[in-house]
């Protein structure tokens, strides 16, 4: 895919609230896409930046996404509640769990399992569902090497503030807990307590995404969970908790074209 690092002209605050998004519901699995995915396809919907996916699924246990295929993207998964099983053909695998970041990357191809079943490798089953967002990103190079990272940072989080989970800028070298392989985007995240609240980055691109619970956006009025606000040439927007909340940012210097 082409993208452009051309500055947009116009300021834009885009609100999408959750009840807007397209639906998978099948026996196992609840999905809400916030851009076009699968049989969902809407012209008018594909990206905003550089993000192709923004998936909040939830999945039953002992059921999950059989071994698929994908090739040049960099996934981000972010789990909210229980965990997910990992496993893909470069060989890793591993439970992923609140607090853990993860990428995987695609490049010249990968195939991957994503299933709610940990007890294989914890053992005694348990009965709770899995809650995830799975985010996908371009590449800024096509057809690089499949690889695979995830950390821990839990304590990050609890410190308070917006903690860089992902980034490809070379402002977060060394900075974010997990790389992807596109210089020009980067994924924040805070939990944050009823009354705090963070400020937005700036940035040509931003998509904010409330994981869960209520807050307020400068701009924007009040949000609950599933809900989301594509910005264009704009930030500096103050985020403040209604309820305790979790929320997601992308931060985007560059956009999809063509």
């Amino acid at each position: 895919m082409k993208t452009s690092t051309a500055k947009p002209r116009r300021e834009l605050i885009d609100v999408r609230f959750a009840d807007e998004r397209a639906k998978t519901r099948i026996g196992w699995l609840d999905s809400k896409h916030s851009f076009s995915f699968g049989r969902h396809w809407d012209p008018r919907n594909t990206h905003h930046g550089l993000l192709l996916v923004n998936n909040d699924d939830v999945v039953t246990p002992g059921f999950g996404f059989e071994t698929h295929p994908h090739q040049d993207m960099e996934i981000v998964t972010w789990v909210l509640r229980g965990s997910l099983v990992h496993q893909d053909s470069t060989g890793h695998s591993g439970v992923i769990y609140p607090g853990l970041a993860q990428r995987m990357s695609a490049g010249t191809g990968i195939l991957h399992s994503e299933k709610n079943d940990s007890w294989r490798l914890e053992g005694d089953r348990h009965s709770d569902p899995v809650h995830f967002v799975q985010m996908w990103v371009v590449p800024d190079t096509d057809g690089i090497t499949p690889g695979y990272e995830q950390l821990e940072i839990d304590d990050e989080l609890l410190r308070g503030g917006l903690v860089t989970v992902a980034s490809g800028r070379k402002q977060h070298d060394g900075a974010s807990a997990i790389r992807i392989k596109n210089r020009h985007a980067a994924l924040h995240v805070a939990r944050l307590q009823p009354g705090e609240s963070v400020e937005l980055p700036q940035a040509p691109y931003l998509h904010f995404f409330v994981a869960r619970g209520d807050v307020t956006l400068e701009q924007a009025g009040g949000l609950s969970q599933g809900d989301a606000v594509r910005l264009t040439a704009t930030g500096g927007q103050r985020i403040t908790a209604v309820t305790a909340a979790e929320v997601l940012v992308w931060e985007m210097h560059a956009t999809i074209v063509g």
